[in-house]
């Protein structure tokens, strides 16, 4: 959830990189950020809490100057968001810094046998250990590289840690288990970061680091071992060159990430149908579903939402029942998996904490795990049996947009070679699945053009109000969901989502006057839609029509945001894009910065 950047230069002052790598984390959310930088055999440090813009000038970032430094935005766990628990921490010397993204679970009996040991402690975090840790190893091995190493071997939990030292001014250590840490090689520069955007416009060529890998970047130089065996890493073997550019990663004329990555969901679309089209691993992982005694999905927030929708194809298309459970209940599940079930995780960094652990679960009982992912090499990915990757592109909103399409499409792919496998549908059935998916980002694209025009208005009145319904059926449900949720997480107003029919099981009490209704018009539903509507005209709602002009259900509605008409399985397509410029255009319309929902963090790597 924080961000991590390090840079270690050959020449030159790298603070102006480090604090642009701190601006391109801002979306994975944050409430304080620090550096610090080794300038001759002194470590620098600066912090505080607030907002990059804020804590540069008025603790002084640009006064510093070293070839080699770390960066850090912290979103709070252990520790109120204040200056003093702001990263870096350092060592009772001050000679060590260190940032650190993850939680150390074990830090309260480390820290007891630390302040026992002398050792002063200026915070309430649990990254401060670390430093301390550290200090105290060095005293006894001597060398760094192992103190560092011991120190690594002693955390519990989850950790991406940099590391400087003013006795190796030129290096940054690193360690890694269960929170994403990545090497960027320039050239007359390495980085390390917690994301790819961070380095993107100086660098393309990465190592996703792997659990349990350590080691350092200079330079020249990167080195990586297994901490725990001691096993050098083969690092030309492992270097990508990952085909964003920077621009991809940049606003390009828009006002937010947000509504360029709405408008970025035909390409994403397109590029995803294609680069599945020829894909192996979507063939493995059908052959895998249609020979699954039980098929289970874990996802959280929006990618949850896409696991519904493909709990839906795979019962429309292959007759078989999918068990979709939120991943931080997974829990739940232990003892019930067993050798002839299949787990798909669904997840967009491929980094979600809860969903790792639902993985892990599933792999214990002897469950075949597929992941799908928008990162490559990412660690949920990496521990799966199978990985589909979408095509979607750096995302830097932390609202999803284009990452749920391209998650919706590989699923609706997914299900269908399943079922062509199973034998449910025909070859022919088959080839115009592939045919309608082909034209899913034309409809994305005719999706935008005709509704931001009209949303723009609405969420002018929208903005007005506390409350709203997002109400459909069947595969509408799932949609009206992830409609729901980008309203809460971007513009703060309450907005539930379920079923057209359980309106009058409880929900509708709620209904009074000018209480806004909005309906997913679904082409197979739309007759108990309509008794859904007048239902809630008759207490008085306003009701607000999403989807194609339907002459029965706009003659009993208020206001209709207009969609284009698709296939029954394409809806997505066609429904959510109006629903995330509704979300986007009230934000700005109540002055929120939809790139930075308040608490909110773009990727959740703790528990």
């Amino acid at each position: 959830m924080c961000g991590i950047i390090g840079v270690a230069a050959q020449k030159g002052n790298v603070v102006p990189l480090i604090i642009g790598g701190l601006k391109r984390l801002e979306y994975r959310g944050y409430d304080s950020a620090g550096i610090a930088v080794v300038s001759g055999s002194t470590v620098s440090v600066r912090k505080g809490a607030g907002k990059i813009e804020h804590v540069v000038v008025a603790k002084g970032f640009e006064e510093l100057n070293g070839s080699t430094g770390i960066g850090h935005t912290r979103w709070a766990t252990h520790g109120a968001p204040n200056d003093i628990n702001a990263h870096p921490h350092t060592d009772c010397t001050g000679s060590i810094a260190v940032v650190h993204n993850g939680i150390i679970k074990n830090y309260a009996e480390l820290k007891e046998e630390l302040v026992a040991r002398g050792h002063r402690f200026s915070s309430e975090t649990d990254t401060e250990v670390i430093a301390h840790l550290i200090e105290e190893e060095l005293r006894r091995q001597g060398s760094f590289r192992h103190a560092f190493q011991e120190a690594v071997k002693r955390l519990e939990g989850s950790f991406a840690i940099a590391v400087l030292y003013s006795g190796e001014p030129d290096r940054i250590y690193f360690a890694k288990k269960d929170s994403p840490l990545v090497v960027g090689l320039g050239r007359g520069a390495n980085f390390l970061a917690s994301d790819i955007p961070a380095f993107l416009e100086h660098t393309r060529r990465v190592i996703v680091l792997r659990d349990g890998e350590a080691g350092w970047i200079t330079s020249q130089e990167v080195h990586i071992e297994n901490v725990y065996t001691g096993e050098s890493v083969d690092v030309p073997g492992r270097v990508r060159t990952i085909s964003w550019s920077p621009s991809m990663a940049a606003k390009g004329g828009y006002p937010h990430f947000m509504l360029k990555e709405i408008h970025e969901q035909p390409r994403a679309l397109r590029d995803t149908f294609y680069g599945l089209s020829s894909d192996e691993s979507l063939a493995k992982a059908a052959e895998l579903l249609a020979g699954a005694e039980r098929i289970y999905v874990t996802a959280a927030g929006t990618s949850f939402h896409a696991g519904l929708l493909f709990d839906y194809y795979m019962l429309r298309l292959a007759g078989r029942t999918v068990r979709a459970f939120i991943a931080s209940e997974y829990e739940w599940f232990k003892g019930v998996p067993g050798r002839g079930d299949v787990l798909l995780a669904i997840s967009q960094s491929g980094e979600t904490m809860d969903t790792l652990k639902a993985v892990r679960l599933f792999k214990e009982h002897g469950a075949r795990v597929i992941a799908l992912s928008n990162v490559y090499e990412s660690a949920i990915p990496r521990e799966s049996g199978i990985a589909i990757y979408t095509r979607a592109g750096p995302e830097i909103g932390v609202a999803a947009s284009k990452t749920f399409l391209t998650q919706a499409l590989a699923l609706l792919l997914l299900a269908g070679h399943a079922a062509r496998i199973s034998g449910r549908i025909t070859r022919d059935e088959m080839a115009e699945i592939m045919s309608a998916a082909s034209k899913a980002n034309r409809l994305a694209q005719r999706a935008i053009s005709v509704s931001e025009g009209v949303v723009r208005t609405v969420a002018k009145w929208f903005s007005k109000k506390g409350n709203a319904y997002i109400l459909s059926r069947g595969i509408g449900v799932p949609i009206a969901m992830e409609g729901a949720l980008k309203v809460k997480e971007i513009s703060y107003i309450h907005a539930e989502a379920y079923p057209a029919g359980e309106s009058k099981h409880g929900p509708i009490a709620l209904i009074e006057p000018g209480f806004p209704v909005f309906f997913l018009l679904v082409d197979q539903h739309l007759k108990e839609l309509k008794g859904n509507v007048m239902e809630m005209k008759a207490r008085g709602a306003t009701v607000v029509a999403v989807g194609p002009p339907r002459s029965e259900i706009l003659s009993e509605s208020d206001i209709h945001i207009p969609a284009p008409e698709a296939p029954p399985l394409l809806e997505p397509f066609t429904l959510t894009p109006p629903l995330q410029l509704l979300a986007y255009y009230t934000a700005v319309s109540l002055g929120y910065n939809p790139d930075k929902p308040r608490n909110l963090a773009k990727t959740v790597t703790v528990e």
